[in-house]
């Protein structure tokens, strides 16, 4: 019998992709998420329902940050390889519940990491970090080899946090981890508190959008499948020196192409066939005025490689969109 790699936070927008690539691939998948309410229920609802067809799927209602939950589960299964993406999102939202942070992010890091110390012949955990961790850095692209002592949310300190963790079990345990900084992550089955869903509800509606920092702004939007691709590439290649032993890796999963974000919002209005009333407001607490990923490493050891433009991404997002909600 095949062993099950396990994705946590599988319910969620990257996760769900994830799981459902490797069951395509005919892989076995346990999956792992809590159902938080921290937005709407029944997308993620919807998303489990995507995945219950695949008969080589599990899912166990459970808390990554419970270590009784994740011992019951991770003992049944033994996994050897791990998708860790179960995590509190949101920047700002980190600013008002910084304990879930904690609690989910760090305490949560730790418990899978205990777990796959003690799992002999384990092989890889590969886990979700963030652009955020880069903090004001105004050296464009962001590399690997930038410095992030400096975050400047709760998030973002979270995030580090995981990558040290991840670099002391590497070193003293031999635990194969790689860490993935996600930018800007956008498509099909996005999380409704994300920009450009949030934008789309709004323009739909009729209602004015809120634009930060007057429009100067800029991203690095990384479509879905290219995310999806960065893992599931990085899964295959955990890294080791000459010795033989692990190494703790990180990489920038982004698109590498720079996009400001009235552009974005151009795309927006363009495929939904409706313009944007814009409230121009100052920068938000805890932003960053422009993302940009240096992938050189990510194409180097990995031979990942984005495939999708961002007007070809912000199609089958708003294609997606309009049909889920009927618009």
């Amino acid at each position: 019998m095949a062993d099950p790699i396990l994705v946590t936070g599988v319910a969620g927008f990257i996760g769900f992709h994830v799981a459902r690539t490797l069951l395509e691939e005919g892989k076995k998948v346990v999956g792992l998420d809590n159902l938080s309410d921290y937005y709407d229920v029944s997308l993620k609802e919807k998303r489990l329902e995507m995945l219950r067809v695949y008969p080589e799927f599990y899912f166990h209602k459970a808390d990554v940050g419970d270590r009784s939950q994740v011992n019951e589960i991770w003992d049944k299964w033994k996994p050897k390889e791990v998708i860790h993406l179960a995590a509190q999102a949101g920047v700002r939202y980190s600013i008002e519940n910084p304990y879930t942070y904690i609690q989910t992010n760090v305490m949560g890091h730790l418990i899978l990491l205990e777990k796959a110390r003690f799992e002999k012949g384990f092989k890889h955990l590969v886990y979700a970090s963030t652009s955020s961790v880069y903090g004001l850095n105004t050296k464009l692209p962001f590399s690997v080899e930038d410095s992030t002592d400096h975050p400047i949310s709760v998030y973002a300190a979270t995030k580090k946090m995981d990558e040290l963790l991840s670099h002391v079990y590497t070193h003293l345990f031999q635990v194969p981890l790689t860490g993935l900084r996600f930018f800007t992550v956008y498509g099909p089955w996005g999380r409704p508190d994300m920009s450009a869903v949030i934008f789309m509800n709004k323009i739909m509606k009729d209602e004015e959008i809120s634009v930060f920092n007057h429009g100067e702004m800029a991203r690095d939007y990384t479509y879905i499948d290219d995310i999806v691709s960065g893992i599931i590439k990085a899964l295959a290649h955990p890294s080791y020196d000459d010795q033989g032993l692990p190494e703790h890796k990180l990489y920038n999963i982004g698109n590498s192409n720079l996009l400001s974000l009235m552009d974005f919002i151009q795309l927006i209005e363009e495929f939904l066939g409706k313009k944007a009333k814009m409230k121009m407001l100052p920068m938000q607490l805890a932003d960053v005025k422009e993302t940009s990923a240096d992938i050189k490493e990510s194409i180097r050891d990995l031979g990942y490689l984005p495939k999708t433009s961002t007007k070809e991404g912000v199609k089958k997002l708003v294609e997606w969109y309009k049909s889920y909600y009927g618009t």
